[in-house]
């Protein structure tokens, strides 16, 4: 993956070497005409939402709809698959998340690279997910969750929205760091998970911050860690996982990006106006709603997050022998 960082970065920063009177020409023409953002998932999710904030200010700052497009399926390589192939001139745009960059390594027969044929424009937000367990198990803490599976080996079982998703990839990242083995357990999707884990089916699980954090609030589910670096100004008394295991992170984050070869002066253009929505007070408030916080920055910043995650993920993959489904 270190080849794949340089590339990202270097297409991040090429609008460096573009004359400049080309690129403001390119920059005041656009948009012309609808822009399309095209979400891997369905709608009413967090990714979702994002993109519908992002879409409505792109709106009325630029003078042109910006359209939401669900293409949810197949692990998000409809909607990926839908903006690769899309002419580069910035009116198909992603909104990539840390999906794109789990695939890059768990399918090695995709129709494309995601590394190489996906610019980064920005990053809009990152939230994180939450190790939570049903009440019946008996533990407060992370250490006494550590203790407890060391004493039960094979015995306790670890739930996740899917095989190769950033939930599963996640408990496997806490049980190599840890020293822990538990037993995992696949659904399709965070909705499911939730049923069997509120009904204690299952006694833990990794999720989503948003979609769990009312039954944690309610007392259905207890909320063990968080796994952002930082506590979640949602759940402040809520440890952070690097706590108790240092250096761990993992993050649901979601960015726009574009086809490869899309004009630098549009990414400029996107980003800056991108960025100007995440200072705004309202779109923070929006977001924080949401138990997300705001990233934005440079394309080389979107780009790097990107190609930390596609290779800490590709190495517990490899690690884990993980497969797809």
């Amino acid at each position: 993956m270190k080849l794949a960082r340089r590339t990202v970065l270097r297409l991040a920063a090429g609008a460096a070497f573009l004359p400049a009177a080309a690129r403001m020409s390119f920059g005041q023409a656009y948009p012309s005409r609808p822009v399309r953002i095209v979400v891997g998932f369905p709608a009413g999710g967090t990714t979702d939402i994002g993109a519908r904030v992002i879409a409505q200010w792109l709106s009325d700052r630029l003078g042109q709809p910006f359209i939401v497009e669900n293409k949810p399926g197949a692990g998000t390589h409809l909607a990926t698959e839908t903006v690769v192939r899309s002419p580069a001139d910035g009116y198909t745009l992603l909104m990539a998340t840390p999906s794109n960059a789990i695939n890059a390594t768990l399918y090695r027969r995709l129709s494309y690279d995601f590394v190489r044929d996906i610019v980064p424009v920005a990053a809009v937000i990152r939230s994180p997910l939450v190790l939570e367990a049903h009440p019946a198990v008996p533990v407060k803490t992370v250490p006494e969750l550590i203790a407890y599976v060391k004493a039960n080996p094979r015995k306790i079982d670890l739930a996740s929205f899917g095989t190769g998703t950033s939930s599963h990839l996640t408990g496997e990242l806490f049980k190599m760091t840890a020293g822990l083995e538990m037993r995992h357990v696949p659904y399709r999707g965070s909705s499911p998970m939730l049923i069997d884990l509120l009904s204690g089916r299952v006694e833990l699980a990794f999720d989503n911050l948003p979609a769990s954090i009312e039954h944690i609030r309610s007392g259905k589910l207890h909320a063990l860690a968080v796994t952002t670096t930082m506590r979640a100004e949602a759940l402040p008394d809520v440890p952070a996982l690097a706590e108790t295991v240092p250096g761990f992170e993992s993050s649901a984050w979601n960015g726009i990006s574009a086809p490869k070869g899309a004009p630098v002066e549009i990414i400029d253009k996107l980003n800056k106006e991108i960025n100007a929505a995440l200072a705004d007070p309202d779109i923070k408030a929006r977001f924080v709603a949401l138990s997300a916080v705001v990233i934005g920055g440079t394309p080389a910043d979107f780009g790097k997050l990107i190609a930390e995650d596609a290779d800490k993920w590709g190495r517990v993959i490899r690690t884990a022998q993980i497969k797809p489904e």
